[in-house]
């Protein structure tokens, strides 16, 4: 009788599920994230030799980083990817607040790379100047171009570096050129007084004016339009076609006041529409007439000379403040000194020949 009672029963229990412990077993003993490999001077060479775009990316991380145990690889790396970085084409962009920079890029390297070339795009996003952070968000502003598979956007942060630029983008231009992209693009910050730095690391400059926006001749400074090899009207469609086109006449008339930096060659000023793709090839055609005028005449090697003097007196500048900063007397007395001039106790000018004498052992 028990034993029908048992299996006339409707009941069933069925085993629960285990439940998971409350501390991630994971935080101890070994960590989440796969540590990043770390390669050899050789190794990076070769990878970025290869095309690796991966590696590429970690090298510029690599020349990019201020701590002292990265430094010599990151110089070795330069100096052997520098064989291989001659044959490009190098573009300096810049422009007013508005003028759609990042909208331009895209369009133009979606251009360029049609055309059948490889394009590297170095932008350079402003820093905090209270948390040195960047937002760093150029490549979901060019969705198109930086899925390409003949274009590479490494977005840098100006980390408190004059001239509208990052404080290594010459060394990124060279790994690129090594990695094997012929045509670079740097995007400045934007318009400034100290954006002329990049002029020291292009070959051609080219100034994205917005009109309609007020004084367009009081919209910048004379340096900037005295460097500009090309000046591009953009947003020039619909409406605003017409007021486009007069920009330009001012701009033009305004040029004739300068005299020109290349010989054989006048600036002058386009427009153009990102949107609409209008002026865009006539733009980048007058980008090839340069080169191929600059390279006849010797004005490209000779420029580029110039430009390895630079990079010179660049190298000294951020090597003596590596090897100050760095110093383990100047480290350890700068705090001190500090104090003093938080409590008014010194005068900044005492403060630093204090610290220059430390360091020069004077």
């Amino acid at each position: 009788m028990d034993e029908k009672k048992h299996y006339s029963s409707a009941l069933r229990v069925n085993a629960g599920i285990k439940q998971p412990p409350s501390v991630n077993p994971d935080v101890f003993g070994r960590s989440v994230r796969k540590k990043r490999k770390r390669y050899t001077e050789e190794e990076y060479v070769e990878a970025i030799l290869a095309g690796n775009r991966t590696i590429l990316s970690q090298a510029i991380t690599l020349v990019e980083s201020s701590l002292p145990e990265h430094y010599e690889m990151a110089q070795a790396i330069i100096e052997k990817c520098l064989p291989f970085s001659a044959e490009s084409i190098r573009i300096g962009i810049t422009g007013v607040p508005g003028a759609g920079k990042s909208t331009f890029i895209e369009t133009f390297g979606l251009h360029i790379t049609g055309e059948g070339r490889q394009l590297a795009v170095l932008t350079i996003d402003p820093s905090s100047e209270h948390t040195r952070g960047s937002i760093l968000g150029d490549k979901t502003r060019m969705e198109k171009l930086s899925v390409h598979p003949s274009a590479f956007i490494r977005p840098s942060p100006s980390a408190g570096s004059l001239g509208g630029v990052a404080r290594k983008t010459r060394e990124s231009i060279i790994l690129c050129e090594a990695a094997g992209f012929n045509t670079i693009i740097v995007e400045t910050v934007g318009v400034g007084q100290s954006e002329t730095a990049v002029d020291s690391m292009v070959d051609f400059f080219l100034l994205l004016m917005l009109a309609g926006a007020g004084d367009e001749l009081q919209g910048i400074k004379r340096g900037i339009m005295e460097m500009a090899d090309l000046i591009a009207i953009t947003k020039a469609d619909g409406q605003n076609r017409q007021i486009a086109e007069g920009a330009r006449v001012s701009y033009q008339n305004a040029l004739r006041l300068f005299t020109s930096r290349t010989p054989g060659w006048k600036p002058q000023v386009l427009t153009c529409s990102a949107l609409e793709n209008s002026g865009i090839r006539e733009l980048w055609d007058l980008i090839l007439l340069y080169f191929n005028l600059t390279k006849k005449s010797g004005h490209f090697d000779e420029f580029r000379k110039k430009q390895a003097v630079v990079r010179m007196d660049s190298m000294i500048i951020d090597c003596l403040n590596n090897s100050f900063y760095n110093q383990d007397d100047v480290k350890q007395l700068r705090p001190e000194i500090e104090q003093q001039l938080y409590e008014g106790k010194i005068t900044s000018y005492m403060a630093a020949i204090k610290l220059l004498d430390l360091y020069f052992k004077r």
